[in-house]
């Protein structure tokens, strides 16, 4: 069986533009999965939306995240990239967190050039570090990891704060420290995203963010025209975690118009049937080595 990090490569080097759906959870890594999609992206922010209920600014820990990361790696084939934020701390720091986010089984791990504590792409208030301290990083990054196959995506805040010229000149120092895919967070333009994309060494992947209620710094552009810019992977980081509050937003004013009105209210449109989530969680497959590992005995008095 092909190795999840031999994998990720492929895709990522493939003629089609890969496709990475952010995930959070086991849940949302099955469903990635279940829907067909090749490959999905670790959110960070995600991890701390929903682990801790705080937003993206650096209060998720080390052992947290690779903790968290591990369980959503462990249910789905697919490979996944790992959210590593600034690596928590210098180059050292780097090397280590490297090496337990490897252990964990991600098959990819982004790390940026944030001022820790780090905080969402998006968000005002970003600080970066000397382009020096993270060209360190990344070779640290390189030197830790065991699987020469793990993608080390390298982050670059820059363009915001310094301009797309910086965030150029950066990606590319960090490309030459080994750096095996590049990023620049929050590009403002498709011309931007078309000046890093011809100006980088290595390939480029796009976050792209949906919202109705706030418009991202990042314009939304189809995956289709990303891959024409010549965009090796998309990733869409808040699509599952923002679908997800809106259904459970709608569900619970259901309820409430439920218990007001003193009637029972269905609304399979908004609530998945308890087959399909146990499904979805893997209990057929248990079921299977139940019959296989079970006595016939203990089989009748589970099941009668």
């Amino acid at each position: 069986m092909m190795k999840k990090t031999t994998r990720f490569r492929q895709l990522i080097e493939a003629e089609e533009i890969l496709i990475a759906p952010g995930v959070y959870d086991g849940i949302s890594a099955r469903l990635v999965q279940a829907m067909g999609f090749q490959a999905g992206a670790i959110s960070g922010a995600g991890i701390s939306n929903t682990r801790l209920g705080r937003p993206d600014i650096g209060i998720l820990g080390l052992a947290d995240n690779v903790d968290h990361t591990r369980n959503i790696v462990n249910v789905a084939d697919i490979p996944f990239q790992a959210d590593a934020d600034t690596g928590y701390g210098n180059a050292v720091n780097v090397y280590y967190t490297v090496q337990m986010f490897e252990q964990a089984g991600v098959a990819g791990i982004m790390l940026e050039d944030q001022v820790w504590p780090k905080r969402c792409g998006h968000m005002k208030g970003k600080e970066v570090i000397p382009a020096d301290e993270m060209v360190k990083k990344i070779e640290a990054a390189v030197a830790a990891r065991k699987d020469p196959e793990l993608v080390i995506r390298a982050r670059t805040d820059a363009a915001g704060l310094l301009g797309i010229d910086e965030a150029i000149r950066r990606a590319n120092l960090y490309a030459g420290a080994g750096a095996d895919i590049l990023f620049a967070d929050a590009l403002l333009s498709r011309e931007d995203i078309q000046r890093f994309v011809d100006g980088v060494k290595k390939p480029v992947v796009v976050n792209m963010g949906f919202g109705i209620r706030s418009r991202p710094t990042t314009p939304l552009i189809s995956a289709k025209d990303l891959e024409s810019m010549g965009v090796a992977m998309v990733t869409y980081p808040r699509i599952i975690s923002g679908g997800a509050i809106n259904g459970m937003q709608k569900a619970l004013e259901v309820l409430k118009a439920s218990v007001e009105k003193g009637e029972v209210i269905e609304r399979p449109d908004l609530v998945i049937g308890f087959n399909d989530l146990t499904d979805l969680m893997g209990l057929p497959q248990i079921k299977e080595m139940e019959q296989q590992f079970l006595t016939a005995d203990a089989l009748e008095k589970k099941y009668k």
